[in-house]
């Protein structure tokens, strides 16, 4: 007599949470600052605005934009404001700060923003491998906002998961 092969991890209540899932699509740009200096350190306030005022900013339609600055010039915070203000219109967001400092922070914002209602009380596992480019701290931030809800957090997948959490 043959046992009947069940599929216990489609039969569990375990929720898989997929961060891959909530990825913003839209082009990364880092926009260097220091093309716009005097031999890339001296900022000259009339030839700096000049140059934010003939800019094409519509080629940042709807991308997500880094500021920051590759040499060690010294740079007013009003100038990334100025900048900030001529991308705003077109851009989702700006940050300043390094490709991977505006990845975890559009993740921190998409993440804050989540209804987690649904994982209250259940055991959840947090998936490990994506396709795109997902930062290490959106798993810690989400990490965070489960542990709050859920009756267990782990890492993985199903079939071979890392416990992170349980409640007492």
């Amino acid at each position: 007599m043959q046992q009947e092969i069940r599929n216990r991890v489609a039969e569990s209540i375990l929720e898989t949470f997929n961060l891959e899932e909530f990825y913003p699509e839209g082009e990364r740009v880092l926009f260097d600052i220091k093309d716009w200096l005097d031999q890339g350190f001296i900022l000259k306030e009339k030839q700096f605005r000049a140059l934010a005022e003939d800019h094409n900013w519509e080629q940042y339609q709807d991308t997500y934009v880094a500021l920051h600055c590759s040499t060690d010039a010294i740079v007013p915070t009003w100038a990334y404001m100025l900048i900030t203000t001529k991308l705003n219109p077109y851009c989702k967001k700006v940050v300043l700060g390094s490709l991977d400092t505006l990845e975890s922070l559009v993740y921190r914002e998409i993440i804050q923003e989540l209804d987690l209602s649904r994982y209250k009380d259940k055991p959840v596992i947090v998936k490990g491998c994506s396709k795109k480019a997902v930062p290490v701290d959106a798993y810690l931030f989400i990490t965070s906002r489960l542990q709050k809800v859920a009756k267990s957090v782990m890492f993985g997948e199903a079939c071979s998961s890392v416990p992170l959490y349980k409640r007492k």
